[in-house]
């Protein structure tokens, strides 16, 4: 049986681990919005001349934002190794992640706003 990390190494100081935690939940609170906007550009926005042009827009920032939500968890996971085992913290990738999500969700939304126009 594998053992559980969390009884690997030595406690971490208390306020690394919140500061650990709060930056997971900023993260997630990140990707919960993009899950909103997601929904509410299928929802709310009017139709196009484009089949599925909403779709086309909203999708990506959903699935955007289940991905940030997973990612970020693996990443407060490896900080919380990296502590106990007084380790440097590893980079992540969640910023750069998030930067090419985004700038790919708003050139489909450019692509569909200035070729499908609003029906």
């Amino acid at each position: 049986m594998k053992q559980d990390w969390r009884n690997e190494g030595s406690e971490p100081d208390v306020r690394f681990s919140y500061a650990n935690e709060r930056t997971f939940l900023a993260w997630n609170r990140t990707s919960l919005a993009l899950i909103a906007a997601g929904l509410a550009v299928v929802s709310l926005l009017p139709e196009f001349d484009w089949t599925y042009g909403a779709r086309i827009i909203g999708v990506p920032l959903i699935v955007l934002g289940a991905i940030l939500s997973i990612a970020s968890y693996r990443r407060w996971e490896l900080n919380e190794k990296a502590m106990r085992h007084d380790r440097a913290l590893p980079p992540s990738n969640l910023p750069r992640l998030l930067a090419i999500g985004i700038a790919i969700a708003s050139a489909l939304a450019a692509a569909v706003a200035f070729f499908g126009g609003a029906g």
